[in-house]
């Protein structure tokens, strides 16, 4: 069978992150959305997703397929029903289409469709930025589970204080430094393939340090907090997802956050993710153009791929940053920070695309990951589409 992910009603929901991907390639847990289908599936999958991304992201499409909703996280119930489903079926759930059977060039209308209703209570939908971090411990547990199954950790080295040893593993490769805390009490802490976690750190569960990734010298790190692959971190964080190839190698806190991928912070970087009157969080929402509940009292900084700020940055609660954004200067920055503003407190200007080019170029070859036409491409997309923001 073929499996595609396509991207559902969410996806400008999950901007500024799907401006460069689509939904299905969204890290929450250990694993991308895409990563864990694979995993329960057994099969490679595509994406449905915008014009502009396709090249980067093809769909290929067989005489019969199996479409399913990326914004869903799978589970052992549901991967069940959707390896079983057959012509002209559909799995909903509540009023929105989870996962349907699809013969090549077929017209999809769900009227002619045996719909099966998902009654399950294990459904986590990724619905907004900050169900990235909301669900992300549950989701780390999850994986945890999928990629230990029947597999033996390696061991924890001497001189590291490990609490609630049987929910920790970590992996081959893994070089974990004296004086180095896990506290897997509360949460399950997954170590990946070559990472370090150098001297000092103290880490507590729900915890995921994908492979090749840093904890740097003393961190300290609360639960519900993934770090992507080559990333480095340092300082402070809580319950944060990190997607990868991004750093924050120095002290300052990062809370109730989520960073795409390539973002740099500068040393002592905050940001506030508790307003002073305690009131709920409001986020701005690419689709309305204003400032959206998200029913949270805590909620910190959404940035987008390739986003960077200098030294003291503040950000202040609940802030929005765009794609290819350079933030610096002292004072809070606004709350909606367009994609490639160059800027900070007293105001933005456009960042050029050759000179964000240029340093993406750099940023990248660095990790020995080439920066493509294809991703010129899609970055100059996301240029064109965002310029009303930068004008505003």
């Amino acid at each position: 069978m073929n499996y595609i992910l396509f991207d559902g009603n969410v996806r400008n929901q999950l901007l500024p992150f799907t401006y460069t991907r689509p939904v299905a390639d969204i890290r929450v847990g250990i694993l991308t959305i895409r990563e864990k289908w694979e995993h329960y599936l057994g099969y490679a999958t595509t994406t449905v997703t915008e014009d502009y991304l396709t090249e980067k992201f093809p769909m290929v499409e067989m005489e019969e397929n199996i479409l399913i909703n990326a914004s869903f996280l799978p589970t052992e119930n549901l991967v069940k029903i959707v390896k079983g489903l057959q012509k002209n079926q559909a799995i909903f759930y509540e009023d929105e289409p989870l996962a349907f059977f699809s013969e090549e060039d077929q017209e999809i209308d769900f009227d002619n469709f045996d719909v099966i209703q998902y009654t399950y209570d294990d459904v986590i939908k990724i619905s907004h930025t900050w169900d990235i971090f909301k669900h992300n411990a549950e989701a780390i547990a999850r994986d945890f589970k999928l990629l230990t199954k029947n597999r033996k950790s390696q061991p924890i080295t001497e001189g590291v204080y490990a609490v609630s040893e049987n929910n920790i593993f970590i992996e081959e490769g893994a070089i974990l430094q004296p004086m180095v805390s896990l506290n897997a009490s509360n949460g399950f802490i997954y170590i990946g393939k070559n990472t370090e976690i150098m001297e000092g750190s103290h880490i507590r569960g729900a915890f995921a340090l994908c492979n090749g990734a840093t904890v740097k010298m003393g961190a300290k790190i609360y639960g519900g907090t993934t770090i992507g692959p080559f990333s480095k971190v340092g300082g402070e964080v809580n319950n944060s997802v990190i997607f990868g190839y991004s750093n924050k190698g120095h002290d300052g806190f990062l809370g109730n956050s989520v960073l795409g991928e390539w973002c740099n912070l500068g040393a002592d970087t905050n940001n506030s993710n508790l307003k002073n009157n305690y009131a709920e969080v409001r986020l701005w929402d690419y689709e309305t153009e204003g400032f959206a509940k998200t029913g949270l009292q805590f909620c910190g900084l959404m940035m987008g791929d390739h986003s960077k700020c200098g030294i003291n940055t503040m950000f202040n609660t609940g802030t929005v940053v765009g794609v290819s954004a350079n933030i610096f200067g002292s004072g809070f920055p606004r709350n909606f920070i367009p994609s490639f503003s160059w800027g900070g407190s007293s105001g933005f200007t456009t960042y050029k695309t050759n000179k964000a080019f240029e340093v993406a170029q750099v940023v990248m070859a660095r990790r020995d990951v080439e920066f493509t036409e294809t991703d010129k491409k899609i970055l100059t997309h996301i240029f064109n589409q965002t310029a009303h923001w930068r004008k505003g």
